[in-house]
C-alpha cells in the first residue's frame, strides 16, 4: 500500500488541503457566528470540522482504493451566514446540524429520499445557492469602500494569482490579508497575546435543543443545498475521472461525521467536488489506481491545520471583520457564478429560478425560518403552476 505513494501525490494532497482550507475558513467561522457561536464555540466547531474531514479522507480513500476528497459544506456554511439567529440559539442551531446529519445517513442508505432530493429541479437548488451567495459575495466591494487601501490589495491578489492558476486565487487573497495584519495594522500586546494563547480550543459538547424553526429554517435548506451542491457534483467528479464509486455509503459515512461534528458545533461534512478533482486527476498521480494517496495526505493535512484552528480563529477574531468577509466573499465568486448560470440556463424555469433568487437574496424570515426556504418554496409554486397551466391549455 505504501508503494503506491509518491511524490507527486503527497505534493497535491498537501495542496488539497491548503486550498480546501484556507479558500473558505473564513466563510465557515461567519456562518457559525451568524447562528449563535461565540468565538470559543466557532473554533472548537473549526477543529471538529476539519478532523472530520481528515478521517473521512483517509478511512474512505484507504478503504475503496478511491481518490474520495471531503470537505466541509461551504454553501451550507454561506446559508448559515445569511441566516438570522433563530430562537433559542446556538443550542437550536446544533440540534438543527444533527437533525441534518440523520437525513445525510437515511439519504445514503435508504434510495427513495436520496431519489426524491434528485427530483428537487436543479435550477431551483442553483437559485437558492445564487440567493444566498450574493449578499456574501458583495462583500469585497463594501470592504474597498471602507478600507481602499486594504481591500484593492486583496481584489488585485486575488485577480493577479487568479490569472495564473484559479486554485491561487484565494489562498493569495488571504496572505495578503495576512500581510496587510502583519505590516498594515497595529495591534496591541493583549491583542498578540490573545492569539497565541488558545491555540488549541478546547472541546465542549454543545447540549442540543430542537425546533421546528430550526427544521424548517436550517436542517432542510442546509441538506439540500449539501446534497445539491456538494454530495452530487462530488460523485459525478469522481465518474467524470473513470472511478465508480458506491454513493449510498459514502454520503452516510460522511453523515455519520456530521452528526459526531454538531455535537461541538460543527454544521456539516460531505464529499468534496472542487478538490475531488484535483485528487482525481492526472497531477496526483499518472496511474489513476494510485491516486488515492493525494486524498489520504490530503486528510492529514486537514488534521493538521484543525489543530490549528485555535489560532486561525483568534486571527480572524483580531482582524478587521469587513477585511475578512471580503477575503470569504472572493472565495464565493465561482459558487455564485456556476449557480448563477446554471439556475437561469433553461428557459423553462427561469422565472420560478428568478423568484426564488429574489427573495432567499432578499434575507426575509418570517416565524424564525430563513429567506432559502421560502424562495425554494416560492419558487416551486411558481414552476408547479406553470407546468399546470401548460398541461391544461395543452389538454384543451
Amino acid at each position: 500500500m505504501l508503494r503506491d505513494l509518491s511524490l507527486q501525490s503527497l505534493f497535491m494532497g498537501l495542496l488539497v488541503a491548503f486550498v480546501g482550507f484556507a479558500s473558505s475558513f473564513a466563510v465557515v467561522l461567519q456562518g457559525i457566528r451568524a447562528v449563535g457561536a461565540t468565538e470559543e464555540q466557532a473554533a472548537t466547531a473549526l477543529m471538529i470540522l476539519s478532523i472530520a474531514m481528515g478521517v473521512c479522507a483517509i478511512v474512505l480513500s484507504l478503504q475503496s482504493k478511491l481518490p474520495i476528497s471531503v470537505a466541509w459544506s461551504t454553501p451550507g456554511a454561506a446559508l448559515l451566514a445569511s441566516t438570522t439567529t433563530i430562537p433559542g440559539g446556538f443550542s437550536v442551531a446544533v440540534g438543527s446540524f444533527i437533525l441534518c446529519a440523520i437525513l445525510f445517513v437515511i439519504a445514503g442508505l435508504w434510495k427513495p429520499l436520496e431519489k426524491a432530493v434528485n427530483k428537487i429541479p436543479s435550477a431551483l437548488a442553483n437559485a437558492m445557492l445564487a440567493g444566498i451567495l450574493l449578499g456574501l459575495c458583495l462583500a469585497p466591494i463594501k470592504a474597498i469602500s471602507e478600507e481602499p487601501l486594504f481591500g484593492l490589495c486583496i481584489l488585485m491578489a486575488w485577480i493577479v494569482a487568479g490569472r495564473i492558476n484559479k486554485l491561487l486565487a484565494v489562498p493569495a487573497a488571504l496572505i495578503a490579508l495576512i500581510l496587510i495584519m502583519t505590516f498594515g495594522i497595529d495591534f496591541s500586546t493583549a491583542d498578540q497575546s490573545e492569539m497565541f494563547r488558545n491555540i488549541v480550543p478546547s472541546f465542549t459538547i454543545i447540549i442540543p435543543e430542537f425546533s421546528i424553526a430550526g427544521l424548517i429554517g436550517i436542517t432542510i435548506p442546509l441538506f439540500i443545498v449539501t446534497m445539491a451542491s456538494q454530495n452530487v457534483p462530488g460523485v459525478a467528479v469522481l465518474k467524470v475521472h473513470n472511478y465508480t464509486p458506491k454513493s449510498g455509503p459514502l454520503i452516510a459515512f460522511t453523515g455519520l461525521f456530521s452528526g459526531i461534528s454538531a455535537l461541538f458545533g460543527g454544521h456539516a461534512v460531505n464529499l468534496a467536488a472542487i478538490t475531488a478533482a484535483m485528487c482525481a486527476s492526472e497531477d496526483a498521480h499518472p496511474d489513476p489506481k494510485k491516486r488515492y494517496w493525494s486524498a489520504v495526505i490530503s486528510g492529514i493535512g486537514y488534521i493538521i491545520f484543525g489543530l490549528l484552528s485555535g489560532l486561525v480563529t483568534t486571527f480572524a477574531v483580531i482582524a478587521p471583520s469587513i477585511l475578512i468577509a471580503a477575503v470569504a466573499g472572493l472565495a464565493l465568486i465561482g459558487a455564485f457564478s456556476n449557480a448563477s448560470l446554471a439556475a437561469f440556463d433553461d428557459t423553462d424555469s427561469r422565472e420560478a429560478s428568478a423568484v426564488t433568487f429574489l427573495v432567499t437574496a432578499s434575507g426575509v424570515s418570517f416565524f424564525g425560518i430563513s429567506g432559502a426556504f421560502w424562495g425554494l418554496l416560492a419558487g416551486g409554486i411558481i414552476l408547479y403552476m406553470s407546468h399546470f397551466f401548460l398541461s391544461w391549455k395543452t389538454k384543451e
